[in-house]
């Protein structure tokens, strides 16, 4: 596979071909494919630390495993599990779970990197990780989804431990999840170990935040990238793909300071108000219905009319791989948060460029749920909890001095957020690697 730099506003380099691990496939990289020509991008601006460069090409660690259950019906069902440990320099690894059926190794591999990037631009003391099963858990009653997550904690727990690599909850996946993950992990090892996942119920050591934590940080984010650009978040028109914990937590305050949500997206369909949708009574439709579908304060688009509205804000807050050639040069936004993992192919980043749109990264944008996590961690190894406005307090400095790091990283090299926050990363990354050196 070969991958050009050719983004504007960074050094030009000649086509680069990876050597890539057998076990994927050298014709459909997948989203493994965008990471790799992300760390392309960046790699001319690390100095001496690029000599490590292909550390960060290949996951330290990829666990395939098989998760049998059996079903209610008395059969036997086997599912296809993954955990990717991506870099582990600077700490344990870090990462969610997904349960979906699509996912495949190379996704799981992305996203552990993008971890590994994400924890390193905000810096917080992790590594990268994510693990998922290819699964619908729609398609699965509560016991069934149960025995599948506790099978599955199992076969990973060789790999995971409060010190090793902490789980927490992504797509389809959430609190409860993460206790029969954390019941598990403790009954495998003979002791109750809370620091095992990030993401649990408040009462098996949760942390206050968490839920909104994302959504909070999209929000803080997108706050002070419009302060820079001079927009006033008052009256601001936004339209956010995916209404779910991210950007559902999102509208709900963007609404409260007054900017006007015009459109959302989620896998039901896509609706509009040219005059702001009520953002919480569109929360309580999609908590009672499973989606934007059919509110009444709205009026169905089609998905190509969403990614056209007239917006000053967009928010992707769904999954990756969603703005892509096809739909970039239709978004007429003058800011692009990423609120998803991957959002934004390295084609359409171009094109956002060119049209003069802003693009904050995923690495940045979305690393509140990650940074509250690690609060989390922190309490349960102290058993001593904040409250939920020490928890914000903190949460919105973290993110406020990671994107003021990446925005004069920017300004300094004359590049996008995006390599920016690579080369804020990245530098991190591979100078704890240097210093730890190679052993034996």
């Amino acid at each position: 596979m070969a991958s050009t730099n050719t983004k504007p506003g960074t050094a030009a380099t000649a086509p680069i071909t990876h050597s890539l691990p057998s076990y994927l496939d050298q014709k459909h990289l997948g989203p493994w494919s965008i990471y790799l020509q992300q760390i392309d991008r960046v790699t001319p601006y690390l100095g001496s630390l690029a000599r490590w460069v292909e550390t960060l090409k290949r996951p330290k660690r990829a666990l395939i495993v098989d998760v049998p259950i059996e079903l209610d019906n008395g059969t036997i069902a086997h599912f296809e599990g993954y955990r990717v440990q991506h870099n582990t320099s600077r700490g344990p690894g870090k990462g969610g779970v997904r349960f979906h059926q699509d996912v495949t190794l190379s996704e799981v591999m992305a996203l552990s990197a993008w971890m590994s990037i994400k924890n390193a631009a905000v810096n917080v003391p992790y590594g990268g990780a994510k693990g998922g099963v290819r699964v619908d858990p729609r398609t699965l009653s509560l016991k069934e989804l149960e025995r599948l997550t506790r099978r599955y904690t199992s076969e990973i727990g060789i790999i995971i431990g409060p010190s090793k690599d902490i789980p927490a909850p992504d797509v389809n996946t959430n609190e409860k999840v993460m206790a029969w993950m954390m019941d598990t992990y403790s009954m495998n090892v003979g002791e109750t170990a809370t620091g095992v996942v990030t993401g649990k119920p408040i009462a098996v050591g949760g942390s206050l935040g968490r839920r909104e934590a994302t959504g909070r940080g999209v929000f803080t984010i997108a706050c002070e990238a419009a302060f820079h650009i001079g927009l006033d978040i008052e009256g601001a028109r936004v339209a956010i793909q995916g209404f779910g914990n991210v950007g559902g937590t999102a509208g709900k305050l963007f609404a409260e300071a007054g900017a006007l949500v015009v459109a959302v997206q989620d896998h039901t369909g896509s609706i509009a108000n040219d005059k702001g949708l009520n953002v919480p009574k569109l929360l309580e439709h999609v908590a009672s219905t499973g989606g934007v579908l059919g509110f009444k304060g709205g009026e169905a688009t089609s998905a190509n009319e969403f990614w056209a509205a007239k917006c000053d804000i967009m928010i992707p807050a769904a999954l990756e791989g969603q703005v892509t050639r096809q739909n970039a040069g239709k978004i007429k936004a003058k800011m692009l948060i990423e609120g998803a993992n991957g959002p934004t192919t390295p084609e359409a980043d171009d094109i956002l460029h060119d049209k003069g749109v802003l693009v904050v990264p995923d690495v940045v944008a979305n690393a509140g749920g990650v940074t509250v996590s690690y609060f989390e961690w922190v309490q349960d190894f102290s058993s001593f909890f904040w409250s939920e406005e020490e928890i914000n307090q903190r949460l919105i400095k973290i993110m406020k001095d990671a994107f003021s790091g990446v925005w004069h990283t920017a300004q300094q090299h004359q590049v996008s957020l995006r390599t920016a926050a690579y080369i804020v990363a990245c530098t991190r990354i591979l100078a704890a690697r240097d210093l730890r050196g190679l052993y034996p």
